[in-house]
């Protein structure tokens, strides 16, 4: 099946509504290799709509201007975009295409298809809250800078039950921000404080 890849630029203090003001200043050549490896394991982009206008408003423009940033414009300009709105749109950025139904339901189908072989969903938050509840993410790629921003909407939103991961890779860029891969684990075994006491720090 096709996995299901996050990814997001985030703060120390889990805001992932970027604010330029604490992003750009830690965008590297480490960060933009980063993200070309995300963008590579996709054949499909999934995407909410103020992220989709977000793009489209830039990156077509972009391309045509022809600069240093034209080849990955051009690439996103290439993929298949699948936008999740609720309101009908018309769209001038080529390959691009409203999400069919329910996103659960359309999401499922992608993971199916054959001849998906990845689906990357860049920043939209809340499509990514909705697919998490559904256990539909196989990976969170996060960007973490060394910022707490204090405000702007998090990742993960309040739920009655927590979202257990477990670690597959870490790196670390001379900038501090610490890029962090994360997939879905099971539960660790339930343990209190008698279980672990024999492990508490000893006094002197």
């Amino acid at each position: 099946m096709a996995k299901v890849i996050s990814t997001l630029f985030i703060s120390a203090d889990g805001v992932a509504e970027i604010d330029p003001d604490w992003h750009f200043p830690y965008f590297d050549e480490n960060m933009g290799r980063a993200v070309t490896e995300d963008y590579d394991t996709a054949d499909v982009l999934l995407i909410g709509r103020e992220t989709y206008d977000s793009f489209a408003g830039a990156w077509p423009g972009r391309e045509a201007a022809g600069g240093e940033d034209a080849p990955f414009a051009k690439q996103l300009g290439d993929v298949r975009k699948v936008v999740v709105s609720r309101q009908p749109l018309e769209f001038a950025w080529r390959n691009s295409e409203l999400i069919q139904g329910d996103l659960v339901d359309a999401v499922t189908a992608l993971k199916a298809d054959g001849g998906i072989k990845g689906v990357l969903i860049p920043g939209s938050i809340s499509v990514v809250q909705q697919l998490l509840a559904a256990g539909l993410v196989d990976e969170l790629r996060l960007l973490v800078h060394p910022v707490a921003a204090r405000k702007g909407r998090r990742l993960f939103d309040d739920g009655d039950a927590p979202y257990h991961l477990k670690v597959t890779a870490t790196e670390t860029f001379p900038t501090g921000v610490i890029r962090v891969i994360y997939a879905p684990a099971e539960a660790p075994t339930p343990a209190g404080y008698d279980d672990i006491k024999d492990q508490a720090p000893k006094g002197q």
